[in-house]
């Protein structure tokens, strides 16, 4: 490959974050031998020292390495076990994932990260109490049998009154994508057409792709999917719909009660016009307890189509890696039995922690001023937003969906300004014809400097989304 005609800046960096690019494009794999220092050297016009600082700064983030006389040769990505779309969100946004060549001047660090999508650890409850209170009655760990039930009993008793509708099952599994997994593996069989937002969450896309599925892809407004564009999608013989029913990630937008009943409306007609249509609905309930809006689901009106998974990692923490998952009992059986063939359950440590934090006032105080909390912040930057003519619709959860004219422009620009945020594509099921203009995602749960720092982000996002 000619490297030399990809760079456009010939400066340390420049060489480097054009190699990165081309790496990570796969237009550069693994095992590939790159141009000689004093080669790429004499076709750029810079002097051998330039180059040499670029792989420098390549083999210092473990994207190539020198093996003497043999060359300077690509090595797999240092975040080649994430799958694809984890792996652009695990960039957090930035241009290039490369550092400064130590010639170069410092580029302003990034100070603020509103690329991460989790919530505010400041906001979580606290555990030291619940912690004591479980090793008081469980000294140890338990020696119980491997087959006892999954779910604890004060736990599944607390999460069936708290069930949007009346579950014929219920379980609990390590975190929202392992339910969705789970759920879709019982669902859809490879080769097997998948109903998917457009835009969601990017792992959904992942997923649908790592079990062979193909994704169909569906609009939003702000009730929630389209329900024209749904009975179209659904003639495609598609098998599941994978929705999240409010709080959606990355657009805050929440279903409403009516867009529930039209829905399920749409689903109830084409199962009557095609007796072979075999179709469920599973529900990703992702912000679970910190999200202000109703808690809606359209179990009300299919119980027996609907899996719904309610995640309690942006309300009680990310490293409980439970998520609760409740719904007809020939789909959660089948969960069920497959989990035990692995995993075998969740810990239930953690599900008599989880279990405890559901009942004690200090944990439900913290978690109800985590959901105000989060609902103001929301409100204040898409206020602050709208005085600078960026106009975004405020809606629930920890994320605001902001319009860019061109991402890569917009995320340099915060960048610079000290700001971090998620670029929009890899949220988009397909990606939008002009190769520029798109959106970013901005985890507003993280800004918690007060009205100056909203000010200063909205500020940086509202000069960042021009041309």
């Amino acid at each position: 490959m000619d490297v030399a005609q990809h760079v456009e800046d010939r400066s340390p960096r420049g060489i480097a974050a054009a190699v990165s690019r081309l790496v990570r494009s796969g237009e550069l794999q693994p095992g590939d031998r790159l141009p000689t220092v004093r080669r790429l050297a004499a076709d750029l016009g810079v002097s051998p020292a330039t180059v040499s600082g670029a792989w420098q700064a390549l083999a210092a983030v473990g994207l190539v390495t020198s093996r003497g006389r043999a060359g300077t040769v690509v090595l797999p990505e240092p975040a080649s076990w994430l799958p694809p779309r984890y792996r652009d969100m695990a960039a957090g946004g930035r241009v290039d994932a490369v550092p400064e060549p130590a010639a170069a001047p410092p580029r302003p660090a990034s100070r603020l990260d509103l690329s991460t999508g989790t919530p505010d650890p400041e906001l979580l409850p606290p555990l030291q109490r619940a912690l004591g209170r479980i090793a008081a009655r469980t000294p140890a760990a338990g020696t119980g049998t491997y087959l006892g039930a999954p779910v604890i009993e004060p736990l599944e008793r607390l999460l069936r009154a708290s069930w949007p509708f009346t579950p014929q099952r219920v379980t609990v599994v390590d975190g929202a994508v392992d339910a969705m997994s789970r759920t879709l593996e019982q669902l859809a069989g490879f080769g097997g057409r998948v109903i998917v937002e457009d835009p969601s969450f990017p792992p959904i896309f992942d997923l649908c792709d790592q079990l062979g599925l193909e994704r169909v892809p569906v609009p939003l407004d702000r009730h929630g999917m389209r329900p024209d564009a749904l009975e179209a999608a659904l003639r495609t013989g598609a098998e599941v719909v994978v929705l999240q029913p409010r709080a959606h990630n990355p657009t805050g937008v929440s279903m409403t009660s009516t867009r529930a009943r039209e829905i399920a409306a749409v689903i109830r007609r084409h199962l009557a016009a095609d007796p072979a249509a075999d179709v469920h609905v599973v529900e990703d309930d992702h912000s679970g307890e910190i999200a202000s809006s109703a808690d809606v689901s359209l179990g009300s009106h299919l119980p027996d189509r609907v899996v719904h998974v309610r995640s309690y990692s942006k309300s009680h923490g990310p490293d409980l890696r439970i998520a609760a998952v409740g719904g007809p009992a020939a789909v959660l059986d089948r969960v069920i039995a497959r989990r035990m063939l692995g995993p075998g359950w969740t810990s239930r440590l953690l599900q008599h922690l989880l279990a405890d934090l559901l009942v004690d006032g200090e944990a439900l105080a913290a978690v109800a001023q985590a959901r105000r909390i989060y609902y103001a912040r929301q409100r204040a930057l898409s206020t602050a937003l709208a005085e600078h003519g960026v106009v975004v619709q405020p809606g629930d959860g920890i994320n605001v969906w902001v319009p860019v004219a061109d991402e890569a422009t917009a995320l340099v620009r915060l960048e610079a300004a000290g700001i971090r945020v998620a670029r929009g594509r890899p949220f988009r099921a397909v990606p939008p014809p002009d190769a520029g203009a798109g959106h970013v995602r901005v985890t507003v749960g993280a800004l918690s400097g007060g009205p100056s720092e909203v000010a200063r982000v909205a500020h940086a996002l509202a000069r960042a989304a021009t041309p």
